[in-house]
């Protein structure tokens, strides 16, 4: 079963095109969606990521990536 990987192009805590690059490599089969996940007030405070049925947060980039690991199939 893919992953089902979705980021938020708005949020202001990740870089898009390092993301995708690194979701890339930990789920080399998901299809990664972009765009607004209606998430604003965790979006403007923390770095996020939609893995699987589950919200990832993280104060960075790399420690949202980290967490959202544990959740790739």
């Amino acid at each position: 079963m893919a992953n089902d990987i979705r980021v938020c192009d708005k949020c202001r805590h990740m870089k898009m095109k390092t993301t995708l690059a690194k979701l890339g490599k930990i789920a080399p089969d998901a299809e990664v969606k972009v765009g607004c996940k209606s998430y604003c007030g965790p979006c403007s405070r923390f770095a996020f990521i939609y893995i699987n049925g589950r919200y990832v947060t993280g104060v960075t980039e790399e420690e949202a990536i980290e967490k959202a690991q544990k959740f790739v199939r």
